[in-house]
């Protein structure tokens, strides 16, 4: 008897309700298929034949499913070293940057901190005005860095956007009062920030190194100025080097030139998939920590 009544109380859903929710989901499943499409796009014409990709038979599926493009980049030496030289600036890099903004968003949080108002104004100041290309390079060769693997860990070490967020949730989710005991215990700051912050602070560092990892792995203007060693290139040179080399004519027949240039169509796709693979398969593991520390970060700052 309860159970029917409260069925019958049920609130039942307007027609507008309806068609609002309709819509909702319509646009859902719009979004889902603008995001999905190109993914599978890519993937099938990285698998289908040169000859298939050029001419455009390929639209969703494989088309006479071939792995040649993929036996092509795995078969140069370079994309080997290049993939080493992307994880190692990847994971160098990540860790440096996580440290750093973890040192310099906590004190900003504090509201004991003398001067930190102006010192985030300083901060800040940055994301509108930068010295430039040109003085940016001249500061990194008067520090010796040029054609040294630290050109791509040291200058763009911080990003503001990640220090703000960082600091928001400091803010946010560590009590003055937290700290307040901790020293009434004798703890100091450093075991402080590593016994208590660090562990109460893992969506926020999930977000930082996510970020920060993706910055770093996709990073390529950098490499491009200041690295002149092949040895040294990141994936993202390598494949830049693959594809003009086979975009790159020559002296050389119709038939070759063709085949050259439905090979360069077929690498493309190939380099897109071998590129964006790492970081496609590192975020479901910190989705979760990722979408609660956006939200964490970005409601109070």
């Amino acid at each position: 008897m309860a159970a029917s009544s409260a069925v019958s109380r049920k609130i039942r859903e307007s027609a507008g309700d309806r068609i609002f929710l309709a819509a909702v989901y319509t646009l859902l499943i719009l979004v889902v298929i603008a995001v999905l499409y190109p993914l599978i796009f890519i993937i099938s014409s990285s698998i289908s034949s040169p000859a298939a990709v050029t001419s455009g038979k390929v639209w969703l599926w494989p088309v006479d499913i071939s792995f040649k493009g993929f036996r092509v980049l795995f078969n140069t030496p370079e994309i080997i070293s290049g993939y080493g030289n992307s994880i190692f600036y990847t994971a160098a890099g990540t860790l440096i940057s996580v440290i750093l903004t973890v040192m310099i968003a906590y004190p900003l949080s504090r509201r004991t901190f003398f001067g930190r108002n102006t010192l985030m104004m300083i901060i800040t100041f940055t994301m509108i005005f930068s010295g430039g290309l040109i003085p940016t390079y001249m500061v990194v060769k008067e520090m010796h860095l040029i054609d040294t693997r630290w050109a791509l860990l040291i200058p763009n070490a911080i990003w503001v956007w990640q220090v703000i967020i960082a600091r928001s949730f400091f803010q946010a989710s560590i009590p003055e009062e937290l700290l307040e005991a901790s020293e009434i215990d004798g703890c100091s700051d450093m075991r402080f920030i590593l016994s208590v912050v660090l562990p109460l602070s893992k969506p926020i560092l999930a977000v930082l190194v996510l970020m920060y990892a993706v910055g770093q792995w996709n990073a390529y203007f950098d490499a491009l100025i200041y690295l002149k060693s092949a040895n040294l290139f990141p994936l993202q040179l390598v494949l830049r080097s693959i594809i003009i080399q086979n975009n790159s004519a020559g002296n050389m027949d119709a038939i070759a030139m063709v085949e050259r240039q439905q090979m360069a169509e077929l690498l493309k796709y190939a380099l897109i998939v071998v590129a964006t693979l790492p970081v496609l398969v590192i975020y479901p593991f910190v989705q979760r920590y990722f979408v609660q520390g956006m939200l964490v970060g970005s409601v109070k700052g």
